[in-house]
């Protein structure tokens, strides 16, 4: 090789893989998330699919009755099946106006959210680039001594069953609350 060559092919390999390693920074509210530093600990350490849709007639809250004999009455996520959800028909989650702040958009089991700031004094919540939710005033008691600045371990879901609600899935717990969108 021509000794005026070699400098440029040397410093071509030793550059190399500093610029393979860099990539565009991703934001985790507009991108479905495939790799996550946090594994769920909950049901049996995958995300579940989205809830299903309750049917108003016969409608029965249902509980999870576990092997020891005891019952889990707290709205949660157990081997992908969705417990203690409220009937379509209650009361407390009529909305006037549904979505009156929009409508949010990143939900589902492919997108995973870090809480950037939580307000616990009016149960609200921040994910990135200042989308925010407010947690249903009867569910505060399930979501409040949440991790909530430990990484990404939020799932959001639409309600099938409460038009303008979502339903917020602590991935570590199991647990679920339901929550309404303020905007951005």
């Amino acid at each position: 090789m021509k000794p005026r060559l070699c400098f440029p092919v040397a410093l071509l390999l030793i550059a190399s893989p500093v610029l393979l390693a860099q990539r565009p920074a991703q934001e985790s509210e507009s991108r479905p998330q495939n790799h996550h530093e946090n594994v769920p600990r909950a049901n049996q350490g995958h995300i579940p699919s989205a809830p299903p849709k309750s049917s108003a007639h016969n409608f029965k809250r249902e509980e999870e009755h576990r092997q020891n004999g005891s019952v889990d009455h707290t709205p949660h996520v157990n081997n992908d099946h969705w417990y203690g959800h409220e009937a379509p028909n209650d009361r407390r989650f009529h909305v006037d106006r549904p979505f009156d702040h929009g409508h949010f958009e990143h939900f589902g089991p492919s997108y995973r959210y870090t809480v950037t700031r939580i307000d616990r004094d009016h149960h609200r919540f921040w994910f990135p680039n200042g989308f925010y939710f407010q947690i249903a005033d009867w569910d505060w008691p399930l979501a409040a001594d949440w991790c909530w600045d430990c990484g990404e371990d939020f799932v959001v879901y639409e309600d099938p069953d409460h038009i303008g609600w979502y339903l917020l899935y602590d991935i570590q717990t199991g647990v679920y609350v339901h929550v309404t969108y303020l905007g951005s």
